[in-house]
């Protein structure tokens, strides 16, 4: 049996980060990615200044990125755009940088710094007292047929996978999540410095969709096209995300110049929660741990910070690592992903969102606020009026929770 001090379970931007730092620091790093490298990712692409300001925590420079200024949000007829805010802990840009090259550089400064990367090998937890990550405490992984012991097990696998199912770090299921579907598309305005946001969807019967159309320039020749949509809107199971993304190309190709997709648009679904996200001997950082947020379906920001987190506490103290890091990621996210939760149940009934999206886009210092929220500038660290107002929501969410989930769409 092998002996590591810290076992990655991914080579995502969640798991490169944690195996960044952990190296980094002298610690004894391997990672486990099922697929062969050079993997992708169906993904928006667009990294918020959040994200930046983590890669440049990284040391990981944006030489592949094409570098974004702001947001323009479409509701409707209103369209507003709104440069990025400069704030003390976040830089004034974000970039779109396809996740088959963003991941590539995350995993090849994972081992630059030192850490041992195995591909093509699906690694699962091994445990001791117990079967699951609930009764028994992860002492490493199994892949290929060989174990590694670890002091700690970093899950950076997503919830859907089997290594999540086991450590019980699942999307809860009385929470609303997400689905979103992309593909790519030419472009003549490919090197625009802007995102575009269509905040006013409607599927093929006309019905709304508590979600939104994006455009996301790559400034390669390409532009990034999706959607996605919440479960929390009426219809939901009978939602074509393939025919709702057609309609979307159609709204913007003329505006856009856009051309035939340029590969089959890929979906992929957007666990907003978790059951747990640490337990004896492991943690769950990124969208394993439910790091996505319920208002922009957006998670690389916090897959990177959570990953640097659990890495930073395991060199403290190994022995309190788990507990501290659940704690500590809880202090910063769990407020505003909860506020989050509560809006997609409010938004999922149509009235509410029709008015929400004229308020949200139509006044500019709501707009304002729309922009941080969508740009992930908002947690416990870094409040702002922005926290202000989605605190003093919360609280009123929190009253009226309990009739939106009673009233909540069904099917």
């Amino acid at each position: 049996m092998n002996t590591v001090d810290i076992a990655v379970i991914g080579a995502g931007p969640s798991g490169a980060a944690a195996a960044i730092r952990a190296a980094r620091q002298g610690v004894d790093t391997v990672v486990f990615e099922r697929a062969a490298y050079g993997r992708d990712k169906a993904c928006g692409d667009g990294l918020t200044p959040r994200a930046v300001g983590a890669l440049a925590e990284l040391g990981i420079g944006l030489d592949g990125a094409h570098l974004i200024e702001g947001l323009r949000m479409i509701a409707g007829r209103t369209e507003r755009v709104l440069p990025w805010p400069a704030t003390g802990r976040f830089p004034a840009h974000g970039a779109v940088w396809p996740r088959r090259r963003l991941d590539a550089a995350l995993i090849d400064a994972a081992a630059e710094a030192g850490a041992e990367i195995v591909w093509g090998a699906e690694a699962l937890p091994v445990f001791e007292g117990g079967e699951d990550g609930e009764n028994g405490r992860v002492v490493g992984v199994e892949a290929g047929g060989r174990r590694w012991r670890a002091g700690l097990v970093v899950a950076a696998c997503g919830a859907p996978g089997k290594a999540a199912r086991m450590l019980g770090a699942t999307r809860v299921r009385q929470e609303p999540y997400g689905v979103a579907i992309r593909s790519y598309a030419a472009s003549p305005r490919h090197a625009e410095r802007y995102l575009e946001a269509c905040l006013t969807m409607r599927d093929a019967d006309g019905h709304s969709v508590p979600g939104y159309g994006w455009i996301f320039p790559a400034g390669d020749g390409a532009v990034n096209i999706g959607v996605g949509a919440l479960s929390t809107m009426k219809r939901f199971k009978r939602l074509n995300l393939n025919t709702l993304l057609d309609l979307y190309h159609d709204q913007v190709r003329e505006s856009w110049e856009t051309g035939p997709y340029l590969e089959r648009p890929r979906a992929w679904r957007l666990p907003m929660s978790s059951v747990r996200r640490h337990g004896p001997g492991w943690v769950a950082v990124g969208d394993a741990a439910g790091l996505i947020n319920p208002m922009n379906g957006e998670g690389i920001d916090y897959g990177l910070e959570s990953g640097m987190i659990a890495a930073d506490l395991f060199v403290r103290d190994p022995a309190s690592a788990p507990e501290l890091y659940d704690r500590t990621v809880g202090e910063r996210f769990d407020a505003f992903l909860r506020t989050g939760r509560r809006f997609s149940f409010l938004i999922g009934h149509p009235a509410i969102l029709g008015a929400g999206l004229r308020l949200a886009v139509g006044a500019q210092a709501v707009a304002d606020i729309t922009l941080r929220v969508m740009g992930n500038l908002v947690d416990s660290e870094s409040p702002g009026s922005a926290g202000r107002v989605l605190a003093a929501a919360d609280r009123i969410l929190a009253a009226a929770d309990p009739l939106l989930r009673r009233t909540r769409a069904r099917g």
